[in-house]
């Protein structure tokens, strides 16, 4: 009686291990491994409006947000995943400094 016990705590638990190991490969590669779709010239002037108000859309400061997004967006051609941070998906984005050494892009 014992044995069919053990194995199905084994079965779960390995079952649970998997569940876990798929769900941080899904998170990591969200944004990072999709390069078609967030990676530098990933996007047409066009598209930098849309990419910007959604980027924009949860700050305070929503109009500089907009004015530097798009600045930034038709230099790289490209705005990270998400409303902040992400920018290593971006290098051009990430790596365009204000002349005080802070960021240009939001």
């Amino acid at each position: 009686m014992a044995m069919p016990t053990k194995f199905l705590a084994f079965l779960l638990f390995a079952l649970f291990a998997i569940s876990m190991l798929q769900t941080m490969v899904e998170a990591s590669s969200e944004y990072h491994l999709d390069s078609n779709r967030y990676g530098p010239n990933s996007l047409k002037i066009s598209q930098c409006p849309n990419q910007c108000t959604r980027r924009c859309s949860r700050t305070q400061y929503h109009k500089p947000c907009m004015f530097f997004c798009q600045k930034c967006c038709r230099k790289c051609l490209c705005v990270p995943p998400g409303f902040y941070g992400n920018k290593a998906v971006c290098p051009c984005y990430n790596n365009w400094k204000t002349q005080q050494g802070g960021p240009k892009c939001p």
